[in-house]
């Protein structure tokens, strides 16, 4: 048996702490690359408004229903009371939460009263839709919606 000297215990110990170093630098470099941007600008100015932007929205009542079906995304506001709700605009960001490189700006096109359809390219895996809808009174919705394609 061989016996145990200083230096490889040294050799052992730089190995170890190498290794680790270097998962940590390749795992943060995988952060950085794939990090998809901020939601927005300067946190500060938003937080001004935020408070009452809520209120507004809220005060509007509706709820988004959102499906993806072969290649479809599919968009039903809806009110108080199960009504449609009265939009005047919607827009959207389809992506990946985790990659801002496959993301995609859906082309609503009406199809109901308050539903909105557009086609989109959705691979297996996590899709987030940043859906902002305007109501006829010029009041913003908005909603980050997950949707998983299996």
């Amino acid at each position: 048996m061989r016996e145990i000297t200083g230096r490889h215990v040294a050799i052992g110990m730089v190995s170890a702490f190498g290794l680790i170093v270097a998962v940590n630098l390749v795992l943060a470099w995988q952060a950085v690359a794939t990090f998809p941007g901020l939601e927005v600008k300067n946190s500060y100015v938003a937080s001004q408004t935020f408070d009452a932007d809520r209120r507004a929205q809220e005060a509007l009542g509706w709820t988004a229903d959102t499906r993806l079906q072969d290649g479809v995304l599919t968009v039903a506001l809806t009110g108080r009371g199960g009504r449609p709700a009265a939009v005047a605009d919607i827009a959207g960001r389809f992506g990946r939460a985790t990659s801002a490189a496959e993301d995609q700006t859906p082309a609503f096109e009406r199809v109901g009263p308050a539903t909105f359809a557009a086609p989109v390219e959705a691979g297996r895996g996590i899709w987030i839709l940043h859906l902002t809808a305007t109501a006829e009174d010029g009041t913003a919705f908005r909603q980050r919606v997950r949707i998983g394609v299996p």
